[in-house]
């Protein structure tokens, strides 16, 4: 019998679980489900499991726990925390366990790619949305240009997860529906990407003050900002040929100006302890350095998250980032009721033929492709997020199970082997593209 193990019963985990247990009940498979929060791992199984799921509690430190568990898995996933990944990735290579994560491939666990080779092992990193889908649904596109005889000259991919438009009350325009500690620190490392030939390298407080804007078929304009380093996923994509290259995140305009402010005020730092005075520290004594960065684009929002408030920051919020994602989670929380929505755009220029036999053959044509998803949660819960990170890891899991995925090493999807059986079995669960041309 073939038994699924996974780590981590988190955010993201919640449409993960729900799609294996029905692949485990419907094939008569076995899933494990393993966290720190034995009663969460439960009732994200539910009840209609049966005997087909089970909840798990585990340190995955412990690692005589840990490798007791994998050396009954015949698969095994791992949403935990990326700094954790290599613990586990460490116990499948010892007892030859193929390995899934949602994560960037790092370079603790690339240092493993040809004992995995010499394993016969696959492990398949970037597996979720953003990276995962992402790079599927990219590769697709290019491999489809680069056989009709295309040459890619630009190369732009942004995502962005934010709430439905039904549930957008605030003027942030945004609710967390994802790790609040992440949100707190993206872009804080900078970004840097190619265009018109040119690399261009931003700082952190850069990312916010130029941002440029997409039309999003449906929705309107969304602003973006460049994710770390683009540069890298030059030859991986297989787009020397490219002059300009980035992947972005997607925002609302407002909400880039406000937080460009925040970070121009050094309150997102999560490196320094706050200074606190002998009767306590107000959120507007803590924000104090705003003032010189706001302005009418961007005071209502600040207001909204309570930066001015004379409230007393809480004890253990040590750090700005501490206090920031306190307000984050308690102003920008979502309701039971509310929908967050996922919105991924590639938009590719490129150059091929003149259409037609009687096209001379030294003409060109510039054209651009427009490919996009939007994908809305059905509540606080099965949210967006967690479908678009948790079901390319369910899907591929249960295609290397069943022997359709065959491929071995350390790879992320990038290769039709991958991308093509994903991807279809994505669009039955309603994730799907459109295309137009720009």
């Amino acid at each position: 019998m073939n038994r699924i193990l996974l780590f981590g019963a988190g955010k993201s985990a919640t449409s993960l679980i729900s799609y294996l247990v029905a692949q485990a009940k419907s094939r008569d498979w076995q899933l494990v489900v393993a966290d720190n929060d034995l009663s969460l791992a439960g009732s994200k199984i539910g009840t209609d499991a049966g005997e087909r799921a089970t909840a798990v509690a585990i340190q995955v430190e412990d690692e005589e726990a840990r490798e007791a568990l994998v050396r009954q898995a015949s698969i095994v996933i791992s949403l935990l925390p990326p700094a954790l990944h290599f613990l586990v990735a460490r116990s499948c290579l010892k007892w030859k366990k193929d390995l899934l994560t949602a994560s960037y491939l790092d370079e603790k666990i690339r240092a493993l790619e040809p004992a995995i080779k010499d394993a016969g092992l696959l492990f398949l990193c970037e597996m979720g949305l953003d990276p995962g889908i992402d790079h599927m649904s990219a590769m697709d596109l290019i491999h489809r240009i680069h056989r009709e005889g295309g040459k890619i000259r630009s190369f732009r991919s942004h995502t962005g997860g934010l709430v439905a438009p039904e549930s957008d009350d605030n003027p942030w325009h945004y609710k967390i529906s994802w790790n609040p500690r992440n949100v707190v620190l993206a872009g804080s490392s900078g970004a840097t990407y190619k265009e018109h030939g040119r690399v261009v390298a931003l700082s952190y407080p850069d990312l916010f003050t130029r941002n440029e804007e997409v039309n999003i078929p449906g929705l309107g304009a969304l602003a973006w900002y460049p994710n770390r380093d683009s540069l890298s996923y030059i030859p991986v994509y297989g787009l020397g040929e490219a002059d300009s290259f980035v992947r972005t995140t997607l925002r609302h305009p407002s909400y880039c100006r406000a937080w460009g402010a925040l970070v121009k005020a050094g309150l997102t730092n999560d490196q320094l302890s706050v200074e606190r005075p002998p009767q306590g520290l107000s959120f507007a004594g803590w924000s104090s350095s705003l003032s010189p960065f706001i302005d009418e684009g961007n005071r209502t929002a600040l207001q909204y998250l309570g930066l001015f408030d004379q409230a007393r920051v809480p004890d253990q919020a040590r750090t700005s980032a501490d206090i920031l994602q306190y307000l984050l989670e308690t102003r920008l929380a979502m309701r039971p009721d509310d929908k967050d929505m996922i919105v991924m755009l590639h938009e590719i220029g490129y150059e091929n033929g003149e259409d037609g036999p009687e096209a001379p053959r030294h003409k060109t044509r510039s054209r651009l492709i427009r490919s996009h998803l939007i994908v809305k949660g059905e509540d606080s819960l099965r949210t967006a997020m967690a479908k678009t990170v948790g079901l390319p890891l369910g899907i591929a899991a249960t295609l290397m199970l069943e022997g359709r995925i065959t491929l071995t090493g350390l790879h992320i999807p990038i290769l039709p082997a991958i991308y093509e059986p994903v991807l279809k079995e994505l669009a039955k669960q309603g994730i799907r593209f459109e295309e137009g041309a720009g």
